[in-house]
């Protein structure tokens, strides 16, 4: 969740910063372009009140020009191009330069200067340039009239590059675009901050319904941070997780006590029933059948007790040899699978896990069991031991007749047996009891196929921890 909420966060800050960034950098490009043509019309202003004196009115050179001024006029024009670079002059009406620097400087026919020299001509300062920006190299070109008793009798021109002005630009670009890289970094530590605070108390729920639905049902939300709105969700999470206890603890209680409370009637039955049968003749088959069905409510009671005693029992784990045990097993079932004709093989090379040895050893029971029940005379189940860097396995491989997925996804289901193999003895509580007994110390147990052909078969497999498995 964090990886989707972050992204988003930093996002919606870029797009923030980026819209209050881009006006402000627009703002800096045009306060140094304004701030250059305002000197440049203070300097053509300069220039036109010095040509005011050179001047007689006409349209033209005047016949006798004051040396003097006409001298303080170029003196100034070329300082000023010498210090600054920037090309200046003074043109009557028709073009002809009163003065100018550098003196080879002239007034184009066409082009900006020619334009901004024609909008002076009509009383009034030439309109402000286009904005200049940093990668682009133009000139900026500023005309100022110069007026005499009333009437435009020259022209002040400035041509000036824009190479300072679009450093400077740049310069605040650059101070800007550091300020939004430093509030981005703070922007996406305080987000990681946020996204952590909003988040934790949900990874702790997600961790503890997770340890809840594999059973570890005294798992609760610790107090942790966050928005109220999680906080109190935390509460009422773990709110229901007691009532769900509660409520479990009942039904296993009641299974227990009722299974508890059956066997001594249904025992005091089929002593009855024995005694009814010596009685009647051996090959009465209404009492062989009443006698078999009382066995088997027997072993369903004794089966709805080991699952709430397995449902409610808490797991004594110990680091044991799996391999050694799944030995043990395959040694304590082969004589009842030679009796049936099927062969028990075990490969169990010495391995460690961490579970219950006696919750293990019965789990492996019911597997093997099954696996020997359902395979046919003449064929084999291999019990196979194996572990990688974090489980330890044992695969109960059969060749019997197997399931189809459907049937293969209600594997372990409480009462739960195949349509095909109601006709074998069991209760269909076998595989639950084994479920809950891993599930307690943190194991699992897995149904596949075991081959596509037929017989298909079935793999069974029960996985252990290799190391200490957490609450």
């Amino acid at each position: 969740m964090s990886s989707r909420l972050l992204p988003l966060l930093i996002v919606l800050m870029a797009a923030v910063l980026l819209a209050l960034g881009v006006p402000l950098a627009v703002s800096v490009a045009g306060a140094e372009q304004q701030k250059a043509v305002v000197d440049r019309i203070d300097d053509a202003a300069r220039f036109a009140a010095l040509a005011q004196f050179v001047t007689d009115g006409t349209s033209g050179p005047r016949r006798t020009v004051p040396d003097e001024r006409l001298e303080t006029l170029r003196r100034e024009l070329g300082s000023y191009h010498g210090v600054y670079g920037i090309r200046a002059g003074v043109f009557y009406r028709t073009g002809i330069p009163m003065a100018n620097a550098p003196a080879d400087w002239s007034l184009p026919a066409f082009g900006e200067v020619r334009d901004a020299f024609d909008e002076a001509l009509l009383s009034r300062r030439s309109h402000d340039p286009e904005q200049v920006w940093p990668w682009q190299r133009h000139r900026l070109v500023v005309a100022s009239p110069v007026i005499r008793d009333g009437d435009v009798v020259a022209v002040v021109v400035t041509d000036s590059p824009t190479g300072q002005m679009r450093s400077r630009t740049v310069h605040g670009w650059l101070l800007i675009g550091t300020g939004e890289i430093a509030a981005m970094l703070l922007a996406v530590g305080a987000a990681l901050r946020l996204t952590g605070w909003v988040l934790r108390p949900v990874r702790i729920l997600d961790a503890t319904t997770h340890d809840i639905a594999t059973g570890r049902l005294k798992s609760r939300v610790a107090a942790a941070g966050g928005p109220p709105e999680l906080r109190r969700l935390a509460r009422s999470f773990n709110e229901m997780a007691d009532n769900v206890e509660d409520v479990l603890e009942q039904q296993r209680a009641f299974v227990a006590d009722a299974s508890h409370q059956l066997r001594n009637p249904l025992s005091a039955l089929l002593l009855r029933i024995e005694l009814l049968a010596i009685e009647l003749p051996e090959d009465n088959e209404e009492i062989a059948s009443v006698r078999t069905e009382g066995k088997r409510l027997a072993q369903v009671l004794d089966d709805l007790l080991d699952l709430a005693l397995a449902e409610h029992a808490e797991p004594d784990l110990k680091l044991i040899d799996i391999g050694e045990l799944a030995a043990e097993r395959v040694a304590a079932w082969a004589p009842a699978a030679e009796a049936k004709g099927v062969r028990l093989v075990g490969d169990c090379p010495a391995t460690t896990g961490w579970a219950d040895p006696v919750a293990l050893s019965s789990a492996l029971d019911a597997v093997i069991d099954n696996a020997v029940k359902f395979t046919p005379g003449g064929e084999r189940v291999e019990v196979t031991v194996s572990f990688d860097r974090d489980t330890s396995t044992i695969v109960v491989a059969d060749h019997g007749p197997g399931l189809t997925d459907e049937e293969i996804a209600r594997v372990g289901d409480r009462f739960w047996r195949s349509g095909r193999h109601q006709n074998i003895n069991g209760s269909g509580l076998g595989l639950s009891i084994s479920r809950a007994l891993l599930a307690a110390g943190g194991g699992s147990i897995s149904y596949v196929r075991h081959r596509e052909e037929e017989p298909r078969g079935l793999r069974v497999t029960v996985a252990v921890p290799r190391s200490v498995p957490t609450a």
